[in-house]
């Protein structure tokens, strides 16, 4: 069995390598396989990730991910995508906790602070 990713909404993601979070290697058939599945790698769906050997064993959870650049390589048995994902900076952190807050405010200034 192969180790997997297991993202926020569940999805699994089969790994051939992953030697770090910014060198995950996953083998897909084909392009349409790898078009079913990358959407799927959201800021929301990669907000929560664990890694888990073909076992099942949690080997790593990791919480305020980034996708960046990866690469792919097509070779004679699948479509070899490198997934690389890091943590979010304390200034990305703050951002969004900023851009919280002002969603709040927002919605209390439309809703004249009546929350449901």
């Amino acid at each position: 069995m192969k180790d997997k990713l297991i993202l926020k909404d569940g999805t699994t993601i089969e790994l051939e390598a992953a030697a770090s979070l910014t060198a995950i290697t996953t083998i897909f058939a084909d392009w349409t396989a790898v078009a079913a599945a990358l959407p799927l790698l959201t800021s929301e769906n990669i907000s929560s990730v664990q890694v888990q050997t073909g076992e099942g064993l949690t080997v790593g959870s990791y919480a305020d991910l980034v996708l960046q650049p990866g690469s792919w390589e097509t070779k004679t048995d699948g479509v070899h995508i490198t997934i690389s994902l890091r943590e979010k900076t304390d200034i990305e952190k703050r951002l969004d906790s900023a851009e919280d807050a002002i969603d709040t405010l927002a919605e209390d200034a439309l809703t004249g602070g009546e929350t449901a």
